[in-house]
């Protein structure tokens, strides 16, 4: 997927943990083998070229594109599959496959915290310890090596946090009305809720809204919150994020 994953697993056995690493690892690639769309070989780019269909893929195929149907819904067509014309989940694959990755280490016997981290988006179930909570630095696009907030998953026993953004990888977003990169005020876009399959998404999204539509968008969304940074060293959040402050 072209990123590196990072896995923070606290108690359990250490040998299962190990072994369920080692098997959460490989999910990763193989989702990579099925998804890529460099891979002239994978399901997606044969799919794409319309050689197989859906029922020919992994059932792992047909459950990620009914999840992009449902953001591509409630977003009202600002996160979208496509991608100059060719089916292209990539939006939607690298926060789903880790928050599966993550998941199913959370429910090891013993295991009290996780935190799975790929590209810098987040999912995070438990806690580090009794006494402390996961926390999540998010990167200031206009002051490299800053930090613009830390978001902290006290008091919940699940939170994802993902950016979208044109710091790291410059103006990579796709305006789905045009095909083209997406023309905003945003330099970054940080959504924090339960599931990173969907946080991710809607980063992407409210990205390409731009910093009004996009955070009156956010703020429609239930158990989500946003922090939008403009161009002009503008921040913007939704109401509720100032709980998730810390």
């Amino acid at each position: 997927m072209g990123t590196v994953f990072s896995f923070d697993v606290r108690g359990g056995d250490p040998d299962a943990v190990r072994a369920a690493l080692d098997e959460a690892v490989a999910g990763l690639h193989r989702v990579d083998e099925v998804f890529s769309t460099y891979r002239e070989d994978s399901q997606v780019s044969q799919l794409a070229r319309e050689e197989i269909g859906v029922d020919a893929c992994d059932p792992e195929v047909a459950e990620v594109l009914e999840l992009a149907a449902e953001a591509e819904r409630v977003s009202d067509g600002w996160f979208s599959t496509r991608y100059r014309g060719r089916l292209d989940p990539t939006g939607i694959v690298k926060g789903w496959s880790a928050e599966r990755a993550a998941r199913s280490l959370s429910l090891l016997p013993g295991v009290t915290g996780v935190s799975v981290n790929g590209g810098g988006d987040v999912q995070m179930y438990g806690a580090p310890e009794p006494t402390r909570a996961w926390r999540v630095g998010i990167a200031d696009p206009l002051r490299p090596g800053g930090l613009a907030a830390v978001i902290s998953a006290a008091g919940v026993a699940e939170l994802a946090v993902a950016t979208s953004g044109t710091a790291e990888r410059g103006a990579h977003i796709v305006d789905p009305r045009t095909g083209k990169s997406a023309v905003t005020d945003l330099v970054a876009v940080t959504v924090v809720g339960p599931r990173l399959t969907w946080v991710d998404c809607w980063a992407t999204a409210a990205f390409a809204m731009g910093s009004r539509e996009g955070l009156s968008w956010l703020e429609s969304l239930p158990g989500v919150e946003g922090l939008l940074i403009t161009a002009g060293d503008e921040v913007r959040c939704t109401g509720g994020l100032a709980a998730r402050l810390g």
